[in-house]
């Protein structure tokens, strides 16, 4: 007789994580299921910064508390400002096609994090899917993953152009810009 083994939601978390930074060479994830902690080893510097900033320190699953450390591998590069915390976050990694930051309603920034269009699987029992295996989109696996902000949103690329606008009273504004995708 088989034994249904469920995986924890602080896994999944981890599972999720490993998912997004899979293709990037400059992060390598670890975790510590002893001690409930995920260490983040990281090549590029403005990258940890943005990391930091990014994830939380502490992720709570009812009573369970997850750690989550960044460790820097080396100090090459200095952090840059908050327009290009996702520039840094996604450099390099294939899975990211474009971060896009324009002038969002009354000069408040509005950054679209533009993901590939691919559906991710991943091995995860757990009780959403017992069969072990999770399919999903990056954008939604970076919504659970990374801190809540405002005026940040994660989306996946469906056409070649892409293009915001809005219109308040006389105030109006609008950007588009092409992306390559994969």
């Amino acid at each position: 007789m088989a034994r249904l083994k469920l995986a924890a939601p602080w896994y999944t978390y981890y599972n999720e994580l490993c998912a997004l930074f899979k293709e990037d060479k400059e992060v390598h994830i670890v975790y510590d299921e002893m001690d409930q902690i995920i260490n983040i080893y990281v090549e590029n510097q403005a990258k940890a910064d943005a990391m930091e900033e990014m994830l939380p320190t502490i992720k709570t699953f009812g009573s369970i508390e997850l750690e989550i450390n960044i460790v820097p591998a080396n100090k090459l590069t200095a952090r840059k400002s908050r327009g290009t915390v996702l520039e840094d976050l996604f450099y390099n990694n294939p899975i990211c096609n474009k971060v896009v930051t324009v002038e969002g309603v009354f000069t408040n920034p509005i950054t679209y994090v533009i993901f590939r269009k691919e559906v991710v699987q991943y091995y995860n029992d757990d009780i959403g899917d017992a069969n072990g295996v999770c399919s999903t989109l990056y954008q939604d696996m970076a919504k659970r993953v990374f801190e809540p902000q405002d005026g940040i949103y994660y989306c996946t690329n469906t056409a070649s152009t892409i293009s915001a606008s809005y219109t308040i009273g006389n105030i109006s504004n609008s950007y588009v810009t092409t992306a390559t995708a994969n």
